[in-house]
């Protein structure tokens, strides 16, 4: 274990969505911020997967009907968990 000194750890890394975005004007040269985030790559057409339409609007009615949860889906959902649970996933 690493044991830090009271002034080597900085504080949280606070900041406004503009400047998470990179939109916000420059901070004080006092003030550190850490490296921008990353924006992930969008994948190209090529490598997109279509939309499956009617698969969305199968669901989104049987969300709106209250019938899209199950009783055999909230026990698969349960024994999956237990399992990685007991697996220590």
């Amino acid at each position: 274990m690493h044991d830090h000194g009271p002034d080597k750890l900085q504080g949280p890394v606070r900041g406004t969505s503009a400047w998470w975005q990179g939109l916000a004007p420059p901070a004080d040269e006092g003030t550190p911020i850490p490296d921008q985030p990353r924006k992930k790559s969008k994948k190209s057409n090529k490598e997109a997967k279509p939309i499956r339409t009617e698969l969305v609007e199968r669901v989104r009615k049987e969300i709106a009907a209250g019938t899209y949860d199950t009783q055999e889906k909230w026990e698969a959902a349960l024994d999956c968990l237990l399992d990685r649970l007991d697996r220590g996933d």
